[in-house]
């Protein structure tokens, strides 16, 4: 019992003390209750930072369109001004109220200022007029795009039909022209195979060949041949295009063999022309040789006489038997000098000869000198040269020629050209 009493009385005291809290708010608020029914509080927000509502970031245009677009602030739009930078050419902004305006026109395009597919990034801008801090600057991309398929093409910078001749050298660039997708690489193909020649792998590149002296063969009927060249360009869908160059390969001289060859025969020529001047020396002293030991049986002879003659005008017998004698001692000398020192005309037969070779063949090496830097007769007179020292060779098949040459080429021509060597040798009228 009594703790329900105890209980009671606690209830009772904290009804007092409520009842006591509430009057005095009544006090606080002109004796007036207020019940609040809701403690949760929503914040107001103010829109204070300047920016642009209705900003698209991709805009995507056909060519031929008209654009026109009104961008929003929130803010009012008589206090601001609106710019374009880096925008394409085109392209215009209202600078009072935010109207972007655009005509994509197709001249753009063919002059190419502007292009399909690339992304243009445009930068606009909102400035306050009276607030220079108060701005907002932002980027948009725009692309145009088409619907008309303009197919590229491969075209190299030169005729469809070349001529080389073998040798030479053969270079042209392959170019392209470029349409809605660009070629993104080229396969060259030809009908014959090829060596030593550039790869053209894209646009631009170039094609360099030189075709061989062998690459048509001696046992061809024809003197030329064709080459087909096919450059074929392809883009990222594959659809090609192909470029044919028709190379007409004529047969041309291998000049430097050629010159290797006709070298090598002018050498043998002018070595042949030595061995015969050192041939021609000691032929021509043999032959002096020979009128020296004559002359001086001759001059022993007319001693032998004139002194027979002048002791037959002596007083005395002995010296008259003497004058008798000697004119018979001179003529016994005439056997002895041809049997010792024989008259050899054959040997000066066979110098003046080898003499007149000698002269043959240095006018043959003089006539067929080469004219300019590339001779085109440089094989007719390489034969000539050939020919002609067979046919002295024939021709001095029976004289012995001296291969050891114990002089110097100054020395053989110096005593080949001498005056005394070009009096005796030389023809004389009857």
């Amino acid at each position: 019992m009594r703790k329900r009493i105890q209980k009671s009385g606690h209830i009772l005291l904290c009804f007092l003390v409520l009842s006591m809290s509430k009057f005095v708010r009544g006090q606080e608020h002109g004796d007036s209750t207020v019940i609040r029914t809701d403690t949760t509080y929503h914040p107001v927000f103010l829109d204070t930072a300047l920016r642009i509502r209705n900003l698209n970031p991709y805009v995507t245009l056909h060519v031929d369109s008209t654009l026109t677009y009104q961008f929003e602030i929130n803010k009012n739009d008589g206090k601001y001004f609106w710019f374009l930078r880096n925008s394409p050419v085109g392209l215009k902004i209202n600078k009072d109220n935010g109207t972007l305006s655009f005509k994509a026109e197709k001249s753009f395009f063919l002059s190419g200022k502007l292009k399909y597919d690339y992304d243009y990034r445009v930068n606009i801008g909102v400035q306050n007029l009276s607030n220079p801090e108060e701005r907002i600057d932002t980027v948009f991309t725009l692309v145009f795009y088409n619907t008309e398929i303009i197919p590229s093409r491969v075209k190299p910078n030169v005729n469809n039909t070349l001529y080389v001749d073998e040798g030479d050298t053969i270079n042209f660039k392959v170019q392209c022209d470029i349409g809605s997708f660009p070629i993104e690489q080229i396969t060259m193909l030809s009908n014959i195979p090829l060596k030593n020649y550039t790869v053209v792998k894209q646009c631009d590149d170039d094609f360099i060949w030189s075709p061989p002296y062998d690459f048509i063969k001696d046992n061809e009927k024809e003197k030329e041949k064709t080459l087909l060249l096919y450059f074929v360009g392809s883009n990222k869908f594959r659809a090609r295009d192909t470029a044919i160059i028709k190379i007409v390969v004529k047969d041309a001289l291998n000049y430097p063999l050629a010159l290797q060859e006709y070298e090598y025969v002018r050498k043998n020529l002018s070595s042949y022309v030595l061995q015969l001047k050192y041939t021609f020396l000691q032929m021509d002293k043999r032959l002096k040789k020979t009128k020296g030991t004559r002359t001086t049986f001759e001059l022993s002879s007319a001693a032998t006489a004139l002194g027979g003659t002048v002791f037959s005008s002596l007083p005395t017998d002995g010296q008259k038997t003497a004058g008798k004698i000697l004119p018979g001692v001179g003529v016994a000398m005439v056997p002895v000098k041809e049997s010792v020192a024989p008259t050899k005309q054959a040997e000066q037969n066979s110098a003046a000869v080898v003499r007149s070779s000698i002269k043959r063949l240095e006018y043959n090496l003089q006539n067929n000198s080469l004219l300019g830097e590339e001779d085109p007769d440089i094989n007719t007179k390489a034969q000539n040269m050939r020919n002609e020292m067979k046919q002295i060779q024939v021709q001095l098949v029976d004289v012995p020629i001296d291969i050891a040459i114990g002089m110097t080429e100054e020395e053989l021509n110096q005593y080949f050209n001498s005056p005394k060597v070009n009096k005796k040798y030389k023809m004389k009228k009857r």
